[in-house]
């Protein structure tokens, strides 16, 4: 009955909504570029006004949310190959392969047929994909097998299997994300920039990409860090680190949280034993009322108990050394089953071809590119592909470095930051990769990842150059996208201050 109370604006933009993500989900090739972006654009139109309409009920926006999911249920994605290659993974891994010793052309090529349909999942995963090993770590792997074990013969079954996973794990981000949201003292209103967000549903369940699962195992370690549960917070992030291994690029940034976290502890105990004293010190007025002093005013008083107190207690240090090794352990035993010295191999050559091989919808990248033809006459992506990553890295040290005071907010401002700047060095950036920027920023106030998660369908323009006969992209409609989002990420770093310490 409630539902029937609704405005009535909402529930004529739901309609709409369903109607528009039918017609993508079911009625849409990724080469009709202009029914791509006016369909686009007209759901992003919608979605702005429902969260305008019913930014307060919750509870309509969260329902809402999960029945466009329920609109692709059985549809083909159709602006991603790469679920072709999830479901060989996994019915190659029920077969008793290990998936990352054998590529898909090596048995295509030998005329050999391991799996059911093989052929054809070749033949949907592409050339270029089937010919490299797997880079998908255990736990993404976990989920290829769930979807074999449902469906080994059936490629539109696989992927439902596959969707319900993602949809799933979106629903645990959506139950982790308000409660840290609610904890930060931010809107919780905010996680449906994510939750209800048409490029999610597009991204995730319609094209199936796990990134979605990797972002629910991150946002729940960061709500269990946040609530002092650190070993199992540890655990938790290296199962969002055994789905893909973007995590591992924060993990320097958690230094100077420990570090706080320590000492927030200490002047707990401070306060504790002050109070203690308070109650029990019934002979001693003085020790009474310079105890009571301490304890009203414990920042100005509580230093030389803490000096004092940390000689004996395990340093801020010893806690961060045992999350990493937490994390270490937990993700090499996921791995263990997997492991010879032939997948170590494998999988570094498969995840050097992001940084030395491959390039799609870059900006630094292409800059330095262009710098390198002027030079050289030759493509100069061996000796980029090396330099930027490293460029990364000195960032992400120096944020870990100089930012000494950190809350939870500042530490999720610092990824954010430091996945921004990874994804602006990148010589790969596909749509999907913008996901892990967009949950992050839900949590600060930047909203320079809810205009790039808009902008992004320009890079499928692309596809416009890449059928013609040189393969290269369109640059021009590139530039547009960038500016844009360095437009937004200039104006919001650079000339305001986004984030107030909480």
């Amino acid at each position: 009955m409630q539902f029937w109370k609704l405005n009535k604006v909402p529930l004529l933009l739901t309609f709409v909504s369903l109607f528009f993500y039918w017609l993508f989900a079911y009625d849409l090739s990724r080469t009709d570029y202009t029914k791509l972006i006016i369909l686009y654009s007209l759901l992003w139109l919608v979605f702005v006004f429902l969260l305008k309409h019913s930014k307060d009920n919750i509870k309509f926006l969260t329902g809402i949310a999960f029945i466009f999911r329920a609109i692709f249920i059985f549809s083909i994605p159709n602006l991603s190959q790469d679920f072709y290659r999830f479901i060989w993974d996994g019915r190659i891994i029920l077969e008793g392969f290990n998936p990352y010793l054998f590529t898909p052309e090596s048995f295509i090529q030998n005329q050999e047929f391991p799996i059911a349909q093989a052929e054809a999942l070749y033949a949907g995963m592409g050339q270029l994909n089937g010919s490299h090993f797997t880079n998908y770590p255990p736990i993404n792997q976990l989920c290829f097998v769930i979807a074999g074990l449902f469906s080994g013969h059936s490629i539109l079954g696989s992927a439902v299997v596959l969707r319900i996973l993602i949809i799933a794990a979106d629903f645990g981000t959506l139950v982790y994300g308000k409660r840290l949201l609610e904890k930060l003292n931010s809107p919780v209103k905010n996680i449906f920039w994510y939750i209800l967000n048409p490029f999610i549903i597009i991204e995730l369940t319609g094209n199936l990409h796990f990134e979605g699962v990797m972002i629910f195992f991150l946002v729940w370690s960061l709500y269990l860090l946040h609530s002092g549960k650190w070993k199992l917070a540890a655990v938790i992030f290296a199962l969002s680190v055994s789905v893909k291994l973007i995590p591992l690029l924060f993990l320097p940034l958690f230094f100077w949280y420990f570090k706080k976290q320590k000492n927030n502890e200490i002047l707990k105990q401070v306060q504790n034993d002050n109070n203690s004293k308070v109650k029990h010190s019934t002979k001693d007025k003085n020790v009474i009322s310079s105890v009571v002093e301490k304890s009203m005013r414990p920042l100005d008083y509580a230093q030389d108990d803490i000096s004092i107190k940390t000689k004996s207690r395990p340093n801020g240090i010893l806690k961060l050394l045992s999350f990493y090794a937490i994390i270490g352990i937990t993700t090499l035993l996921l791995f263990a089953p997997f492991f010879s010295s032939e997948f170590i191999s494998n999988y570094a050559q498969t995840v050097g071809l992001w940084f030395n091989n491959f390039e799609f919808n870059a900006s630094v990248y292409y800059i330095a590119r262009e710098v390198g033809y002027w030079f050289t006459g030759y493509n100069e992506i061996a000796v980029i592909g090396k330099v930027l990553p490293v460029l990364v890295v000195l960032f992400v040290i120096g944020l870990s470095v100089f930012k000494k005071q950190l809350t939870t907010k500042i530490l999720i401002t610092n990824m954010l930051l430091a996945f921004t700047v990874y994804l602006f060095m990148s010589t790969t950036v596909h749509p999907w990769y913008i996901t892990t920027l967009l949950i992050l920023g839900i949590f600060t106030n930047y909203k320079f990842p809810i205009v790039w998660s808009f902008v992004i369908i320009l890079s499928y323009l692309a596809y416009i150059s890449l059928n013609n006969a040189d393969k290269s992209e369109n640059l021009w409609v590139i530039a547009i996208e960038y500016m844009i989002v360095y437009a937004v990420f200039i104006w919001e770093v650079f000339t305001r201050t986004p984030l107030k310490n909480k």
